[in-house]
């Protein structure tokens, strides 16, 4: 009797200690190593100075405008992803000739290497022979500059983010159309519910359980996508092109400021984890697509 109920915790044993290993361990250093001043100077001899990390975080000017910028490229990805990931899986979901063509090619994105699609973007974005420009210049429309204005260089890594996450929210949303049934699109239309009537009062009710920890997921690593920024920019940017998560890769791996970059770590965990535990009490309402 023993040995049959201590079998589940042999068997998730080893892979709780591997999260241990590779998610607590991590998560403890990093605490512990924003109340030190270890940098590339102390990195063997470093010391405990208690709060002063974050005192000299909070009290920096320039966090509450990276924040802010993280905030809008946050929001600004986020709901366009949704919003057009949505509105490609409700085009999906009806009977269209070459549908399974037209979900390859939207599939696209999610299949190429990160890497190479912003390193592509980056190409088009380019001012003298990029492929946006030239489009623009055919249209009358003056050539931006993209990658030398740190505002427009700003715009074209949120339209690349946003390039790279619709897939995503597409499948989710897709998948999701899929289980709901038909019959209840049936009863509407001998009603005589109109076509957007029925999206709003069918599928989006019951796409809520689905979409809202996609959205959570999204929004996580939105706010914590630094490798859109740094390979458009072709490092971390200037300090108008920054949000919170370059900024800790700037300080690590720029200035080897350690204890410093787990400071916003570690403010950045709280963040993440208050906006997470609010969108659970959300995802409460329930647990499949339709009850």
């Amino acid at each position: 009797m023993i040995v049959k109920r201590s079998t589940p915790y042999l068997l998730i044993g080893p892979a709780l200690l591997v999260l241990l290993f590779m998610i607590g361990y991590p998560l403890v250093f990093g605490v512990q190593l924003s109340f030190t001043n270890m940098n590339l100077y102390h990195f063997l001899q470093y010391q405990y100075v208690g709060l002063k990390n974050y005192l000299s975080v909070l009290t920096d000017p320039e966090l509450y405008t990276t924040a802010w910028r993280t905030v809008v490229w946050t929001v600004v990805n986020v709901t366009l992803t949704v919003l057009i990931g949505l509105g490609l899986a409700i085009l999906l979901n009806r009977k269209l000739p070459f549908k399974n063509l037209l979900r390859v090619l939207l599939m696209l994105p999610w299949a190429v290497p990160q890497y190479i699609a912003v390193l592509t973007w980056r190409n088009m974005f380019q001012a003298q022979y990029g492929t946006i420009d030239i489009i623009l210049n055919r249209l009358g429309i003056t050539s931006i500059s993209w990658l030398s204005d740190p505002a427009w260089t700003f715009i074209a890594c949120i339209i690349t983010n946003i390039w790279l996450g619709v897939p995503f929210m597409m499948v989710i949303a897709l998948g999701a159309m899929q289980s709901i049934p038909a019959e209840l699109y049936e009863v509407a239309a001998i009603d005589g519910i109109k076509s957007w009537q029925k999206h709003r009062h069918i599928t989006l009710p019951l796409l809520k359980p689905v979409m809202t920890p996609a959205i959570v997921l999204s929004t996580v690593w939105t706010f914590n996508m630094v490798n859109v920024i740094y390979m458009m920019t072709g490092r971390t940017g200037d300090n108008q092109t920054q949000i919170l998560v370059s900024r800790v890769y700037k300080d690590a791996f720029t200035y080897f400021n350690y204890s410093k970059a787990a400071t916003f770590s570690v403010l950045i965990f709280l963040i993440l984890a208050l906006f997470a535990s609010s969108y659970l009490k959300l995802m409460r309402s329930g647990e499949g697509v339709y009850d």
